[in-house]
């Protein structure tokens, strides 16, 4: 079977993804992923790497790539036996301490909070809870950029907790849009009890 998946113009880690999604469907033959940049040439072929499979990468016009990815019935019986043990949750819990991810450029930062939570609706398995404090829970009210991947996490069985306290002081209490409203016990709680906690 040959399959095209067309990744151009898409932000990172879409490409990867969509790549990704294509393998998952078939049990062997190959997907092609045109993107238009480096990074995601780089990303994509890194996956076909990850996944133990052979890839051929074409240079095309106006700096677009093919990459060519091969997989066959040996790949698939390895994915059968992983397969068999389901892991749908990590005991995982990740604070959101404000509404953009890392420092330097705010416009980044918005950028990247955008792709990581959307990777988080692509990556199984879940984290267990998110836990939004201070200006972190901005993105789970009313305009929030990243609210119907957050409620996408929520239908998959994701706890997503708010600090109340936060809400009250951002007034925007009545503006929450996903999950539920939480206290400082409960989320030192979930913290400590979590077998891995990663605050961003």
């Amino acid at each position: 079977m040959k399959k095209e998946v067309d990744a151009r113009n898409q932000a990172c880690p879409k490409p990867v993804i969509m790549t990704k999604k294509a393998l998952d469907e078939i049990a062997e033959g190959v997907i092609t992923t045109i993107v238009d940049n480096e990074v995601a040439k780089e990303n994509v072929s890194k996956l076909a790497k990850s996944l133990n499979l052979e890839y051929i990468v074409d240079k095309g016009v106006s700096n677009e790539y093919y990459i060519h990815i091969s997989k066959g019935d040996s790949t698939e019986k390895t994915e059968e036996v992983n397969a068999c043990v389901p892991n749908t949750f990590k005991d995982m819990a990740i604070v959101f301490s404000k509404d953009r991810l890392g420092d330097g450029s705010e416009e980044l930062g918005d950028i990247l909070i955008k792709g990581y939570i959307y990777t988080l609706t692509e990556s199984i398995p879940f984290p267990s809870t998110l836990l939004f404090l201070n200006g972190g829970v901005k993105l789970t009210v009313e305009g929030s950029p990243v609210l119907d991947d957050l409620k996408k996490l929520q239908s998959e069985g994701v706890e997503i907790l708010s600090c109340g306290t936060c809400l009250d002081f951002f007034k925007l209490k009545d503006k929450l849009a996903v999950g539920e409203i939480t206290n400082m016990y409960t989320i030192v709680e979930k913290m400590k009890n979590a077998t891995n906690t990663i605050t961003l």
